[in-house]
Order: structure tokens, then C-alpha cells, then sequence
């Protein structure tokens, strides 16, 4: 742009006339000038910003007034003299006092005095690391220039947005400054790139900043500094029983909203370490959705926001991570060690806005829809969010989860993922660059059939896109490079690390992988098609198994799942997948002379995590107790964490084990979960903490042993467990003697057991710790039975 441009940049295109054919602009388009190469349009560039020349003053926005003298300790001030926060402060007191000096009244008096002044410097110390600085324009103006750069270097293909969405989004922003409401961003987080590219697109556009909740992990010398001044504010990863900094943070967000200031929260809590959406985590949104519904006049617009990325810088670390290493803590130097990140070009960043809504109308909504239930099933009884605890904790959820659904929804599709997705659901060693490019076509094609997106082209053929999705893939795909090889040829050489980009479209397709999957129990017996036609009846089954298996893994549709199984049958019937005809389901043959390539794609996208359940499920038998023993051990979470691990490698590298992917720390930690709530064991946690501490399997669950010679023997709940996810694995080169592979696979568990419990006696000979039972199953140990455990 010129000296001529508008304050913040228009809805139009850069020249001012809009795309003929596409929505979607490039936002960091002249941005990218060097100063080696391009001297004069750098310092052109430089003075433009230096000036704050139309939208780089960021003088004009959107939303409450932030960057002025004196708004940190108007907010600080606020927030210290809330009425809660003071009220907290004497109960704290109080109760001390009343501790030391139980009988002394005069003592006891001074003394609370005493703590109050103590817990007060006390809340002024931890909101000044706490609150953000929004306070220095100058500040915001240079730092946003800084961004701007390394973010031109970084990601050369620019930052990516969709001009419609943001004409939406900045009409219900006027509407909220109009009405004094917050804006809450609802962001997806799969990289530290989210916050700085997020808060770049807001100062382009003209929009108030939010203030970010950010982990205290970031809070590190110059970094942390500079990250508040943007508009950070640091909370702890863990609160505990710290009753004064909980009503801190809640009078911060009180605050906050009261001024209509804008507010952004990662809706995961966490970066995905494996490209799929995590669940929601509520703790902050609880706090925002209590303080709306305190009284019936606030209110407040959510926004659920989507980043995408060619790839993630912080990918390697991430397969590090999931392959059980521990993660490094962020500092200044490691920062300074990737430097040379700057220098790479690692694609582009599509960010979209999804449709803003009003969280008053989604609780009244929700509210609504308990009262007609109340209506209808007299057991129910009639209540409010305000009222009801369990009420709460619905639409707390059902909050989170139309937040994951909605940025699902309007998520695109990288150039990267199509061909890594391609990649990985292809039979063969490897894949030429012709039928790479067909399948990708086909793969674009169903994602839009589904109701995805995937990015504009802007008039590049698809074999220049996938040329260059190659390009940024780099070193996790490989090209056959031996003489004689009639055309280019490529293999994956990383498939871990593939997988984080498969991931990010498995969701578009999870009832029909399900379905597949589900399929697969009859045609991998083999025979001819009339062998391998499976009864409707059977196939709902199997995908009831299924889709309760992977609940956690996955955001199936509202419509609940039979009308989401009629309308997946249907669709792959349509598209000559599968036929259905006098109550079965086949193969199509249209599919069978196509050598099964569709349904394949569909086995492929679920295998790997069908082979992860099955490893979670089958390091259960570590957990049995010996011969002898009236009881089974409590173990380590983290020593079997670690020794499932070490038990997936080893299977995997002998032959029983198919995808590596399997033994993703993350996907096995929400298996043992979805275990927990069938039953199958128990979960302990040290007083105070958050994270399991110990576990050990339910005695409904424990397998028979050899009373001669002590070994697991064959049978029982759990094996019936284990076999029922097996028979939708992949074939494989060991699989096909069952009774072999029981023996060798419990052998090893068994020996993995053995260390267990040699760790855990040696642990419990040498410290006695005091814990409180938190048992995570559904019901007491006595009576564990889920959903899941019915369908086997």
C-alpha cells in the first residue's frame, strides 16, 4: 500500500477492486521486501511504519480504546478493588487467624490484620506478572513491525484470510463497542505462531487487541516481557487449592468483560502435538460464561477462529514429544538457537473466522432446551445455568464442543495435508507423481463434497500445487532418485510426522473410516464377494463399537449416530463405494475393479489409531496382578506410560505393530483415558495435583494365570477387549496365526508387568505417600460397566 491508504486495511482487495473468482487474500502481500536485495522499497516500508503511516498508526480501531497512558493501572486498580477479590482476602484471613489464635480475640484481631495486608501485597505482586500492558503505542507500532518481518521470512506465502468472514466479524465488532461487549477468540493452537499471526491480522484490520490468556511457561526474561506488552497475560498451567489466585484471575476476566474489552483463549488449552482438534478445556471459559450470566443484562460474542499452516515449525519437537521425550522448557537461548528458522520458507497461513454468536442466546438456548426436557421427562427437574451445577457442566460443554465443531467447519485444507494425507492412504512402497496427482484431485473433490474447504489456488494447476506441497513437506517425503525409473516417484520417509498432517483431515471423514474399519472384520477373512457381504445389523454394531471406542478422539455430528450412519452409507453408496440391497452391506464392484483404492483411503485414515487403542488395550495385561497376590499393584502413571511405549516399539519392530504412529504418547494418553471411564482401571492422584499419579487395573478385568507356571492365559474380559478392536486392524505379515501372536504379545506384556510391579515394591519399601482415591470410572470398582463394555 501507499501513503495513501486507509487507516486499517479495506475488506477489498489491495488495489481496491475485488477478486473475480475468490474470496481469500493474501494480507501480508507487500510485505516482503529485503533490505539486501530491495533497499529502497525496505526503507520505504520502514519509514511508512515509522510514521504510522494509514493502518500501521493503529489510531483508529474497532473496539474500546486500549494503548494509552495510565490503562495498565486503571485495570490493575480495578481488578485489586474488586468487591470478591477483597471479600476472599478477609475470609483467608479469617481463617488463619482463627487457626493460630483459636481462644485470644485481641490477638487474633491484629493477626488478621496482619494477613489481610500480607495476602494483599500478595495479589498485587502476581497481578503485575499477570495483567497485560497494553499501554505503549509506540510499543505495539514497532513490535507489530518486527512481527511483519519475520513472519514475511518464516511463511514467504503470506498470511491468508477471507474477506467475507472478515466483513462479518467487523460488523458484529461494531455492534459490541456499540453495546460495550467483549469479543472472546476462541483460536485452535498448533503452533507459538498462533499468537503473534492472530494479533498481526487484528492490528492490519483495525480491530482492538485482545488481551490473550497465555501459560506462565511463556513467561521467560525478554520474551515474557514483550509477548504482555502485545497483549498477553500469563496464568498458571495449575491453580491447586490457591483460593486467592483463582478469585484474582476471576476478577481480572470480571473486569475485562465490564469494559468490553476484547479477550482471546486457546479453546484446546494446548498446542496439538498430533494435528487433530483436543478437547475443549473450560477452565477460562467457565469463568467468562459465569461472569455473563451473573445478571441478565451482560453478554458477549464468541468467535471460534481456525489457523492453518503449511507446516509447523514446531513440528520435530512435537514428534519428539509424542515419542517420549520429555518437553524442554521454553527459554530465551532456544529461541536464539532457531534463528535460522527465519531464513526458511515453510508455505503460508490461512487464519478464518467463523460466524460470531451471542453466548447470552447459546446459554438461553441451552436453558430452553432443558426446560422442554423438563417438560417431557418429569424426572428432570427444572433449572438454570445459575441453578444447576450439572446444568452448568452441559452447556459448558456443549460450549466447547460447537466451538470445535464451528472451527472444523470453516478450516481449509493445505496443500500439504492433501498430499501427505495421499501419501500415507496409497498401498505400495511408493507413489508416481501422475497417480499423486489424481489421487489428490479425487481427495479435493470429496473434501468439498463433505463440506470442506480447501485453499484457493489463485490459478495455479494442481500439479504446480502439489509440486510445491512437496517442496514444504521437504524431508519427510522422499523421491526414488535410482537410474531407470520412468517417472518421478515418492515415498514417505518420515510417516510420524506425516501423520500430524493427515490428521488435520481425518475429521472431515470419520464415519465413513468408521464404517470402513467396521467393514473390514468380513473382507479380511478373504473369499469371494458373497463371503464378504456384511448384515446391516452386524455393520451398526461394529460402529457403535467403534464410535464409542474413539468418542474422545473425534467431534461426531449432532445429528446423533444412526442419521449419521444412514446419511455416511448413503453418501458412500453414491459416490459406488459400497452397494446395500436386501439388508447387507459390500463392496461395490465398481470399487472392486477399482482394486479397492476409495475404501482403502478410508482404512487408512483410521488404522493407526484402531492399532493405538489396540496397544493401550493389550498393555493393560502389564497391570494384572501375580499368582499369589490378593491384589493388584497401584502403579506409576509415568513408568507405564513409559513401558507401554517401549512395549508399542517393541511390537512394532517385531512385526505386530503396523503404523509407528501407534505409539503416539498424546493418542495412547486418550485411550487409557477412554479405558478409565469403561472401567477397566483405576486412576489415583497425589492431594493437590492435577495429573494421574498412579493406576491400577479393576478386579472385573483381571485375566486368568497358568497356576503351574503363572503365565496369562488366553481369555477372559480384557483379552474380549483386545480382540474386539483387533479385528478391525490391518493384516498383517504376523497376524495370521492368532494363537501365536496371544502367546508372544502377552509374554512380552507379561514381562513388562514384571518390571511394574518390581519398580512399584521397590517405590512403596522405600517412601509411603498420602494420596486421595479420585476414581475416574463411571461408577464404583465393584460395579464398572460403560457403554462400550455392553457392545463386547
Amino acid at each position: 500500500m501507499t501513503e495513501t491508504e486507509s487507516k486499517h486495511e479495506s475488506v477489498s482487495s489491495p488495489e481496491g477492486q475485488a477478486e473475480p473468482k475468490s474470496t481469500t487474500r493474501n494480507l501480508a502481500k507487500h510485505d516482503k521486501a529485503h533490505f539486501r536485495r530491495e533497499p529502497l522499497p525496505f526503507l520505504r516500508e520502514l519509514n511508512a511504519w515509522y510514521n504510522g503511516v494509514g493502518w500501521r498508526g493503529y489510531n483508529e480501531y474497532i473496539g474500546q480504546r486500549i494503548y494509552y497512558d495510565g490503562f495498565t493501572s486503571e485495570i490493575k486498580s480495578q481488578t485489586l478493588s474488586s468487591p470478591i477479590l477483597r471479600k476472599k482476602i478477609v475470609e483467608l484471613a479469617t481463617k488463619r487467624a482463627e487457626v493460630e489464635y483459636p481462644n485470644e480475640a485481641i490477638p487474633r484481631a491484629r493477626r488478621r490484620t496482619e494477613l489481610e495486608n500480607q495476602l494483599g501485597e500478595v495479589a498485587d505482586q502476581v497481578a503485575d506478572g499477570m495483567i497485560t500492558r497494553l499501554e505503549h503505542h509506540k510499543f505495539i507500532r514497532g513490535a507489530c513491525w518486527m512481527v511483519n518481518q519475520m513472519l514475511a521470512r518464516m511463511y514467504d506465502q503470506g498470511i491468508h484470510i477471507d474477506d467475507v468472514q472478515v466483513q462479518q466479524l467487523r460488523e458484529t465488532a461494531m455492534k459490541a463497542e456499540q453495546e460495550g461487549r467483549s469479543l472472546i477468540f476462541l483460536p485452535c493452537h498448533k503452533s507459538h505462531i498462533d499468537y503473534i499471526s492472530i494479533q498481526i491480522i487484528f492490528y492490519r484490520l483495525g480491530f482492538s487487541l485482545p488481551h490473550v490468556v497465555a501459560g506462565d511457561n511463556l513467561n521467560f526474561p525478554v520474551v515474557g516481557p514483550f509477548l504482555q506488552n502485545a497483549g498477553g497475560f500469563y496464568i498458571r498451567r495449575e491453580w491447586g487449592d490457591d483460593a486467592l489466585y483463582s478469585t484474582l484471575v476471576h476478577c481480572y476476566i470480571s473486569v475485562l468483560l465490564a469494559r468490553g474489552l476484547n479477550i482471546e483463549c486457546f479453546i484446546e488449552g494446548t498446542r496439538s502435538r498430533t494435528g487433530k482438534l483436543l478437547p475443549p478445556k473450560l477452565g477460562i471459559l467457565k469463568l467468562i460464561l459465569d461472569e455473563v450470566t451473573k445478571d441478565g443484562t451482560k453478554d458477549a460474542y464468541v468467535v471460534p477462529v481456525s489457523v492453518q499452516y503449511d507446516r509447523v515449525i514446531e513440528a520435530e519437537s512435537y514428534v519428539s514429544e509424542l515419542l517420549g521425550k520429555p518437553k524442554e522448557k521454553e527459554g530465551l537461548i532456544d529461541m536464539l538457537k532457531n534463528w535460522d528458522l527465519l531464513q526458511l520458507r515453510l508455505g503460508r497461513i490461512d487464519v478464518r473466522f467463523a460466524e460470531a454468536f451471542s453466548l447470552k442466546e447459546f446459554v438461553n438456548a441451552q436453558e430452553t432446551r432443558q426446560m422442554e426436557r423438563s417438560a417431557t421427562e418429569q424426572a428432570l427437574p427444572r433449572s438454570t445455568y445459575a441453578s444447576s451445577p450439572a446444568l452448568q457442566l452441559r452447556i459448558l460443554r456443549a460450549l466447547g464442543y460447537k466451538v470445535l465443531a464451528d472451527i472444523n467447519r470453516v478450516s481449509v485444507v493445505m496443500p500439504a495435508a492433501l498430499v501427505g494425507t495421499v501419501i500415507l492412504t496409497l498401498r505400495g512402497r511408493g507413489v508416481g507423481k501422475s497417480e499423486l496427482v489424481r489421487r489428490v484431485a479425487w481427495l479435493i473433490e470429496r473434501v468439498k463434497a463433505k463440506g470442506g474447504q480447501v485453499i484457493d489456488f489463485h490459478g495455479v494447476s494442481l500439479d504446480g500445487i502439489v509440486e510445491r506441497a512437496l517442496g514444504f513437506l521437504g524431508d519427510l517425503v522422499g523421491e526414488v532418485t535410482e537410474k531407470g525409473v520412468l517417472e518421478p516417484t515418492y515415498y514417505a520417509k518420515d510417516r510420524f510426522q506425516l501423520s500430524l498432517y493427515r490428521n488435520q483431515v481425518i475429521h472431515l471423514f470419520v464415519s465413513e473410516a468408521i464404517i470402513a474399519a467396521a467393514m473390514y472384520t468380513k473382507l479380511k477373512q478373504g473369499g469371494g464377494p458373497a463371503h464378504q457381504r456384511m448384515p446391516l445389523e452386524d455393520l451398526y454394531d461394529r460402529c457403535t463399537f467403534l464410535s464409542q471406542l474413539f468418542k474422545n478422539e473425534f467431534i461426531f455430528g449432532p445429528q446423533g449416530f444412526a442419521p449419521n450412519m444412514r446419511i455416511s452409507l448413503e453418501e458412500l453408496k453414491k459416490d459406488k463405494v459400497i452397494d446395500m440391497q436386501q439388508g447387507y452391506v459390500e463392496l461395490s464392484r465398481d470399487e472392486r475393479e477399482l482394486g479397492r483404492e476409495n475404501y482403502d483411503f478410508y482404512c487408512f485414515l483410521l488404522w493407526p489409531l484402531v492399532e493405538t487403542y489396540w496397544l493401550a488395550s493389550v498393555a493393560m495385561f502389564a497391570l494384572a496382578p501375580r499368582n499369589g497376590d490378593a491384589f493388584a499393584s497401584w502403579v506409576s502413571m509415568k513408568e507405564f506410560e513409559d513401558a507401554a511405549q517401549n512395549l508399542g516399539k517393541t511390537l512394532f519392530y517385531q512385526g505386530d505393530l503396523s503404523y509407528y504412529e501407534a505409539v503416539s504418547k498424546e493418542t495412547l494418553r486418550n485411550a487409557y483415558q477412554r479405558l478409565t471411564e469403561e472401567g477397566v482401571v483405576t486412576i489415583r492422584r497425589t492431594r493437590g495435583g492435577r495429573a494421574p499419579n498412579v493406576l491400577r487395573l479393576n478386579e472385573l478385568w483381571w485375566p486368568a494365570r497358568d497356576n503351574a507356571t503363572g503365565k496369562v492365559q488366553v481369555g477372559g474380559k480384557l483379552w474380549d477387549l483386545v480382540e474386539s478392536i483387533a479385528v478391525s486392524r490391518r493384516e498383517g505379515k504376523n497376524r495370521r496365526d492368532n494363537a501365536t501372536v496371544s502367546r508372544r504379545v502377552l509374554s512380552i506384556a507379561d514381562e513388562v508387568g514384571a518390571r511394574l510391579k518390581r519398580q512399584s515394591d521397590q517405590r512403596i519399601a522405600g517412601k509411603t505417600t498420602n494420596l486421595d482415591v479420585v476414581e475416574k470410572g463411571k461408577k464404583g470398582a465393584q460395579a464398572l460397566e460403560g457403554p462400550l463394555s455392553a457392545k463386547l
